[in-house]
């Protein structure tokens, strides 16, 4: 279809507007036609903090390579080349880990799905030196954490942060683990999200799996209306900030192969786990994708663009993809946190069945997800813990000290 342009990119500096037609360029030999009038008056500084950023100099030094001319300066190519090659090597070191962790899992008996990392650079790109990652996310039923969490100690890897309260597993969805020599890092997932949205039960995922043919070993990753639907809350969450979200989503739209059944599954995905943020989601995904990187929408899928608040909260990302990255502007504190308040607002106020918690509407499906975001709210945090020390026995006391602990950091704009 033709996608019509209504998000207002005239904000978005020049060296961005640039790497997107970058990124949406299918054919080189347009560069290299235009190159003359697409390269003139760059700040290649700026560029090359934009492309860093976020994370896509990967695809655009594979593109950019092709037509580095002088109207490319040499430092800019030799420093994407570097960030390529150190990312192909980055990924490779991933790959082996992978297939290790696979394996030892598999000999305990422990069912894995690999979220992100290279299969899904495979998968996506058909090329894992085309996407970056910083670490390997996989997700085991929750049954399986601590034999999971001995088989990493086993290896080397040390956890970032112990747990302060006993109900970690339940307020949390993942445990980050380090490898000291190694230099890489591993989420442990037994929640696609955190609670209290509703999420796909791991045997459902698993019945969906796909198996990957990147490596011997089998590895497994999501299905691919899972991991579409995973990728486009993971970067809604976030306001899109990164670039390499949308071009993931970008080439997943183009590989899609039997539209309508997709569209039939993100439905039923839709109607039993993310309610009706899901539309939103997937609304603000699609208009930013195509009206960036000119991601073609077909007539299956067009409905999801069409929605008032998904137009809302896509030109709201905007002050996302162009402020968190423009480090050379500074923004007040006071700005950017009037914005995370209005974007995270305009996604609840999407929800028709809501209730009022201290001035932020959260969806309302059932008395017991009410319930169990109440109870979050009083549960102690490890703020509360930073603001008065107390020694373990008596760290029952945060639980009634909580509320004075949340009324204090608010007055203090903590």
């Amino acid at each position: 279809m033709e996608n019509n342009k209504f998000l207002d990119l005239s904000l978005v500096p020049k060296e961005l507007k640039l790497i997107l037609l970058i990124m949406n360029t299918e054919n080189n030999e347009n560069l290299r036609l235009n190159k003359n009038n697409l390269f003139t008056d760059i700040d290649w500084e700026y560029f090359l903090h934009l492309v860093i950023h976020h994370r896509v100099y990967p695809l655009i030094y594979t593109k950019l390579k092709t037509i580095q001319e002088k109207v490319i300066p040499p430092y800019v190519m030799n420093t994407l080349a570097f960030e390529y090659k150190s990312n192909t090597i980055k990924m490779l070191q991933f790959s082996g880990e992978m297939v290790q962790i696979s394996e030892l899992f598999n000999e305990n008996k422990i069912r894995l799905l690999f979220l992100k990392g290279p299969v899904i650079a495979a998968d996506i790109y058909g090329d894992i030196s085309l996407r970056t990652s910083k670490d390997l996310d996989i997700l085991i039923p929750s049954t399986d954490i601590q034999k999971a969490e001995e088989i990493l100690y086993n290896l080397g890897y040390v956890r970032e942060e112990e747990p302060d309260y006993n109900d970690w597993k339940w307020r949390n969805h993942h445990l980050t683990y380090n490898h000291p020599q190694k230099n890489t890092q591993i989420e442990i997932h037994w929640r696609l999200h955190p609670r209290p949205k509703k999420v796909p039960s791991f045997n459902k995922l698993w019945e969906r799996k796909r198996e990957s043919n990147l490596t011997r070993h089998p590895v497994y990753y999501l299905g691919k209306e899972d991991l579409f639907l995973y990728l486009i809350a993971h970067g809604s969450k976030h306001g899109w900030f990164r670039l390499r979200w949308l071009a993931d989503i970008d080439l997943l739209v183009r590989k899609f192969s039997g539209v309508e059944k997709s569209n039939l599954q993100i439905k039923k995905y839709q109607q039993q786990h993310l309610g009706g943020q899901a539309k939103l989601f997937v609304g603000q995904a699609l208009i930013l994708a195509s009206q960036l990187l000119n991601t073609p929408i077909n007539k299956e899928i067009q409905a999801y663009t069409e929605k008032r608040h998904s137009k809302r909260v896509a030109q709201m990302s905007i002050f996302y993809i162009k402020e968190m990255a423009q480090i050379n502007i500074p923004i007040s504190e006071e700005e950017l946190a009037k914005n995370h308040k209005n974007y995270f607002l305009t996604i609840k106020s999407n929800l028709k069945k809501s209730f009022l918690i201290t001035g932020y509407r959260f969806v309302s499906k059932s008395n017991l997800e009410k319930l169990l975001f109440i109870i979050r709210l009083f549960y102690p945090r490890t703020a509360d813990k930073t603001a008065l020390k107390l020694p373990r026995p008596f760290h029952f006391l945060y639980f009634p000290l909580r509320p004075f602990f949340w009324i204090w950091r608010k007055t203090r704009k903590i």
